[in-house]
């Protein structure tokens, strides 16, 4: 996979747990993961915890905290790599973590996350610092 040169990546191999439930059908698809980390998608600040991450149609996912009953919906595209393990993928500038992808062999996902205005501000700053940002893989067990 090819990434942004001033990215460098690190793994996180951290509490988090990834299960693929549901049928074969697009509708169907989901996976659960605990993410012990604030992380923003969109503009959307979502709170660590268990969530819930499913294919809502073609081009958008649903993101639920199952915890505190929240949830989002945000546009993804296909990254056009296959997926050869289950994580996500986070991008870190700073203390802040934004959603990148989302992929799961089990589950048929292969979700890239756009970056929002937010993350390229971060991004922005991050890099007027000379700071490298980091790329954060969560390594999910099935």
């Amino acid at each position: 996979m090819k990434r942004i040169t001033s990215i460098t990546s690190i793994a996180l191999f951290a509490l988090v747990s990834f299960v693929t439930v549901g049928s074969i059908s697009a509708q169907d698809r989901a996976v659960k993961a605990n993410v012990p980390f604030e992380f923003t998608v969109g503009n959307t600040l979502l709170p660590a915890g268990n969530y819930e991450i499913t294919v809502a149609n073609q081009n958008v996912i649903e993101i639920k905290n199952t915890d505190r009953h929240v949830a989002i919906l945000t546009t993804t595209t296909n990254d056009g790599n296959e997926a050869t393990k289950s994580e996500l993928v986070f991008n870190k500038y700073g203390d802040q973590y934004f959603l990148r992808e989302v992929l799961c062999t089990q589950a048929a996902m292969n979700m890239a996350v756009p970056a929002s205005k937010q993350e390229k501000t971060a991004r922005a700053q991050e890099a007027s610092l000379s700071h490298n940002g980091q790329q954060v893989y969560l390594a999910l067990n099935r």
